[in-house]
C-alpha cells in the first residue's frame, strides 16, 4: 500500500475528498439533456476550465463540453511555465507582468502538488550568447524590475552567479566565452494534469463536464443563444443554458460564426514546439536560456524528471488547427541552438518526444507574433454569447472570473467569484516538503494527485499487479491507467498516454509498445469490445507514426 505523508495541520480541508470522485459518462449524458443550466462553457482548455470552476463556485448550474479531451489542444502543448514573463517587461507590459506574478502565487497556493518552482538560468557570455557583459547589467535591471513587481512571492530573489556556480547547474554548458550568469525563479507545471484538475475540482462542485461532445450548432430563441447540439458517442444532444460562453481558443472563430453569418474572424494562431531529449545527453538541472545562432528569439533547455524539454518556435500559422506537429526545420532549429550552447552533440535520433500548439492570439495581422501582446479579449455577442481568447496559462484563473462576470450580466445576477483563494482536487493541506523527501512511487504520485493519491495507492493495495509501470523507463502505473477510467474520463488510448500521463512527450516509442496494455485495462473499466479496443490501440499507433513522420521525414504539418 502507498501511504502518503499526513496532510500539513492547519490547512482548510474543504477541497479534500473521503472518498474519490468517479465520473459516469453515462450519467453526465443524462444530464446534459434533461438539465437546463445558467451557463453552458463550450471548450475544455484551461480557461474554459477555468470559467465552468469559477461558475459552479458562484452557485451556479454551469457544464462544460470539449470536442476531444481536455486539454486536447493548446493547453497541454504549452511550454509549461506558470510564470510573469519577462519578455512581457521588455515589451513594456508591466501590468501584465504584475499581474501574472500574482496568479503564479495564487496558482502555488491553490494547486501546490501541481505548480512547482523553476530555477532559470541566463549565461553571461563574451561573444555569441543571450547577454554579453554589457547586456547583462542592463537585463539585472529587469530582473531588478521582476522582483519588485512580484517575482519576491515565490520566495527568492534573482542572483548574479560566479561561472563554477553556473557550471554546477549545467555542467555540459560551453565554458569558452562565460562570464557567469543570472539566475530568477518561477514555476512550471504539467499542463495537461493542471486543466484536468481544474475540471474535476467544478465537477466537485456540481458542474457538469464531458468530454467527446462536439458541438455542431447553437440553440437559438428570439435571436438570442440558449444552448447547444453537440454530438456524443454517436447520440445528438441538446444542451439548454441562459448563457453560452464561447471558450474554444484557436476554433473561437468557427463557434462565434454560428451565432453571427458575419462573423469576422480575429483569431491569429502562433506555433509553438517543443522536442524532448534523454536527460544524460543535456545534465541540466534548471532551466537553461540559449541563443539561437542568426535570431532574435531566445531558446529554453528545461529539466523535466530523466528529459530535457528544447523550446519554444512563435511563428504564424496557415494548416489546420486539428493537426498540429513539430516539423523537421523546427527540431533542427531547437537542436542547432542546443548544439551551439552544450557540449556534445544532439541529433534528430536522441529526440524521444515533440509536440506542437498554436497560441490563439488576437490583434493585427502584421507584424511578427513574437512582438504581440498576450492580454485576453472578452466579447458579448448579439445573440447574449460570452467570448473569450488570448491570454495565457498563468492567467487562465482571472480570465474565468472576468468571463463567469460577464455571464452574471447576461443573466442579471450577482455572486462574488471564489477562485482566487479556492484549493484545487488534491491541493488542500498537501505538504510539498514530505512528499518530495518520502521519494518513489509516494512521491510520483503526490506531484500529481495531491492528497487524492491515496486514492490510486488503494487501488493498488486492492491488486498489487496496478502498481507494475505502464511505459517502460516511466514512472507512471497501472492503477494510475484503471484511475483515469474512472475518475477522469480517459475513453481512449491516446487520453492515457498523451494527457492523464505524458508518456507520448517523454518516451514517444515505448509509449507506442505499452499501448495494448492501456487498451486492455481501458477495455476493462469501460466494458469496450474488442473490436473497440483494437481502434483505440490502431488509432493511437497511428496518431504516433504520423507525428514520427512530420518530425523525422520532413512531411507536411
Amino acid at each position: 500500500m502507498i501511504t502518503m505523508p499526513a496532510r500539513k495541520p492547519g490547512r482548510s480541508a474543504a477541497a479534500t475528498r473521503r472518498t474519490p470522485l468517479l465520473l459516469d459518462r453515462t450519467g453526465i449524458k443524462r444530464r446534459l439533456a434533461d438539465d437546463t443550466y445558467d451557463v453552458l462553457v463550450i471548450g475544455g482548455g484551461v480557461t474554459g476550465a477555468y470559467a465552468v470552476l469559477d461558475a459552479a463556485s458562484r452557485g451556479l448550474r454551469a457544464a462544460l463540453v470539449e470536442k476531444d479531451d481536455f486539454a486536447s489542444g493548446t493547453s497541454s502543448k504549452s511550454s509549461k511555465m506558470v510564470h510573469g514573463g519577462l519578455r512581457y517587461i521588455e515589451q513594456g507590459n508591466v501590468n501584465l507582468v504584475r499581474h501574472s506574478l500574482l496568479e503564479r502565487h495564487r496558482f502555488r497556493k491553490n494547486a501546490p502538488h501541481l505548480v512547482h518552482r523553476l530555477p532559470f538560468l541566463f549565461p553571461i557570455l563574451e561573444k555569441e550568447g543571450v547577454f554579453d557583459p554589457r547586456l547583462a547589467k542592463g537585463f539585472e535591471g529587469l530582473l531588478w524590475t521582476y522582483d519588485l513587481v512580484g517575482g519576491w512571492r515565490i520566495g527568492k530573489l534573482h542572483q548574479r552567479l560566479t561561472v563554477p556556480e553556473v557550471l554546477s547547474h549545467a555542467p555540459t554548458l560551453r565554458a569558452d566565452h562565460l562570464k557567469g550568469g543570472l539566475m530568477y525563479f518561477d514555476a512550471r507545471t504539467d499542463d495537461a494534469r493542471l486543466v484536468l484538475t481544474i475540471v474535476r475540482t467544478a465537477a466537485a462542485l456540481g458542474a457538469t463536464v464531458l468530454n467527446g461532445a462536439t458541438v455542431g450548432g447553437l440553440l437559438t430563441q428570439g435571436g438570442r443563444v440558449g444552448g447547444a447540439r453537440a454530438t456524443v458517442d454517436g447520440d445528438t444532444i441538446d444542451i439548454r443554458a441562459r448563457a453560452v460562453v464561447n471558450a474554444t481558443g484557436v476554433w473561437t472563430d468557427q463557434v462565434d460564426a454560428m451565432a453571427d453569418d458575419g462573423h469576422r474572424p480575429q483569431v491569429r494562431p502562433a506555433k509553438g514546439v517543443h522536442i524532448v531529449v534523454p536527460w544524460d545527453k543535456v545534465r541540466i538541472d534548471c532551466t537553461v536560456t540559449v541563443p539561437i545562432p542568426g535570431r532574435a528569439r531566445r531558446a529554453t533547455c528545461t529539466r523535466w524528471g530523466n528529459s530535457v524539454v528544447l523550446g519554444t518556435t512563435d511563428e504564424d500559422y496557415q494548416g489546420s488547427a486539428d493537426d498540429v506537429h513539430c516539423t523537421r526545420q523546427e527540431m533542427e532549429f531547437l537542436l542547432e541552438g542546443a548544439n551551439t550552447a552544450f557540449e556534445g552533440k544532439l541529433t534528430p535520433d536522441d529526440v524521444v518526444g515533440s509536440i506542437g500548439g498554436l497560441r490563439p492570439l488576437v490583434g493585427g495581422k502584421e507584424g511578427a507574433t513574437l512582438d504581440m501582446r498576450r492580454d485576453h479579449h472578452i466579447t458579448v455577442g448579439a445573440g447574449g454569447m460570452v467570448t473569450v481568447t488570448g491570454g495565457k496559462l498563468t492567467t487562465s484563473r482571472h480570465m474565468g472570473e472576468l468571463v463567469v462576470d460577464k455571464v452574471m450580466t447576461v443573466l442579471g445576477r450577482k455572486a462574488r467569484s471564489r477562485t482566487s483563494t479556492l484549493p484545487l482536487l488534491g491541493g488542500a493541506g498537501y505538504d510539498s516538503e514530505a512528499v518530495a523527501a518520502s521519494g518513489g512511487l509516494a512521491a510520483h504520485l503526490g506531484e500529481r494527485f495531491g492528497t487524492e493519491a491515496r486514492f490510486i495507492g488503494d487501488l493498488i493495495a486492492d491488486d498489487p499487479s496496478l502498481a507494475a509501470p505502464v511505459v517502460e523507463g516511466l514512472p507512471y502505473t497501472r492503477a494510475e491507467v484503471v484511475y483515469a477510467a474512472r475518475a477522469e474520463l480517459a475513453r481512449s488510448v491516446d487520453d492515457v498516454l498523451s494527457r492523464r500521463t505524458r508518456a507520448r512527450l517523454f518516451a514517444r516509442d515505448a509509449s507506442a509498445e505499452a499501448a495494448p496494455v492501456v487498451g486492455e485495462l481501458l477495455a476493462r473499466e469501460l466494458n469496450l469490445t474488442q473490436a473497440e479496443t483494437d481502434r483505440s490501440v490502431a488509432d493511437y499507433l497511428a496518431s504516433v507514426a504520423h507525428e514520427k513522420s512530420v518530425l523525422l521525414e520532413g512531411a507536411a504539418a
